[in-house]
């Protein structure tokens, strides 16, 4: 039997599960180093459909993390170099794009414009976007919609991918990013928010001018905190929709189902 490009996802996942993922759209809030090489990995999962938003364009400061990043790609608008990867992965794959800002006063506006574009239906929600006000008000507007929502913590000063978990909000520590939003959703009344998150404390990093004094530090990122961070929310996604692989793995590796 000759291979197709699902062939070895089919063997995992069953043919059952494989076509629960072709028949899904997830949305993806975000093409920078988290959501690019997300959306890397759901074209690669055999998602259905894919709808991406981001107003940024491809800077060179890019290049080190980001899957859409290279000399040739810096000026080009995300959405539209995000596009033709997708494309170019997966041509079965419907993608809605998006070119425009994730803020809280537009943020219901866009979710009922992408449902409206997507049939009313949207499976998953990966939030890769780094603006605190937005993440909450996301938090609040997924639950309203009834649509499961994985949010990205910070990548920046972090160096051992192996701290990263996927967890509940309000199970978070050592996290600077998961800390604040941690604290707002105690004050909004947020119960529940499904993250991925590190445990490792960050690294100390220069001060971004240390003649002023200030505490305040640098933020670095290393080339591959972000990338894992986006296959691991793919891989949650992709777990979660097709239904296969959902039962929880302690830390000795035992499968509780």
């Amino acid at each position: 039997m000759q291979e197709t490009a699902t062939t070895k996802l089919e063997t995992i996942m069953g043919a059952d599960g494989l076509s629960r993922l072709k028949a899904a759209t997830v949305m993806v809030l975000g093409c920078g180093g988290v959501g690019s090489n997300c959306i890397e990995a759901l074209a690669r999962g055999a998602i259905g459909r894919i709808v991406i938003v981001d107003k940024d364009v491809v800077a060179p400061s890019n290049i080190n993390r980001q899957a859409i990043a290279f000399t040739s790609t810096v000026g080009r608008r995300k959405v539209d170099v995000m596009a033709a990867m997708i494309a170019d992965i997966n041509p079965s794959c419907k993608v809605v794009a998006r070119d425009a800002f994730v803020l809280p006063d537009n943020l219901e506006a866009l979710m009922r414009d992408c449902l409206d574009a997507c049939g009313g239906r949207i499976d998953c929600i990966v939030d890769a976007i780094d603006t605190v006000s937005t993440k909450l008000a996301l938090a609040e507007l997924a639950p309203a919609l009834g649509i499961p929502l994985i949010s990205s913590m910070g990548a920046a000063n972090k160096l051992h991918p192996e701290c990263l978990r996927i967890a509940d909000i309000h199970d978070t520590v050592r996290d600077p990013l998961a800390r604040i939003v941690r604290k707002e959703c105690r004050r909004r009344g947020i119960r529940h928010l499904r993250v991925l998150y590190s445990c490792e404390e960050p690294a100390r990093t220069p001060g971004r001018d240390p003649e002023s004094g200030r505490e305040r530090t640098e933020l670095g990122t290393a080339s591959f905190m972000p990338p894992i961070m986006g296959q691991m929310i793919a891989g949650e996604v992709i777990r979660r929709v097709s239904g296969v692989g959902c039962e929880e793995v302690r830390p000795d590796g035992t499968v509780v189902r």
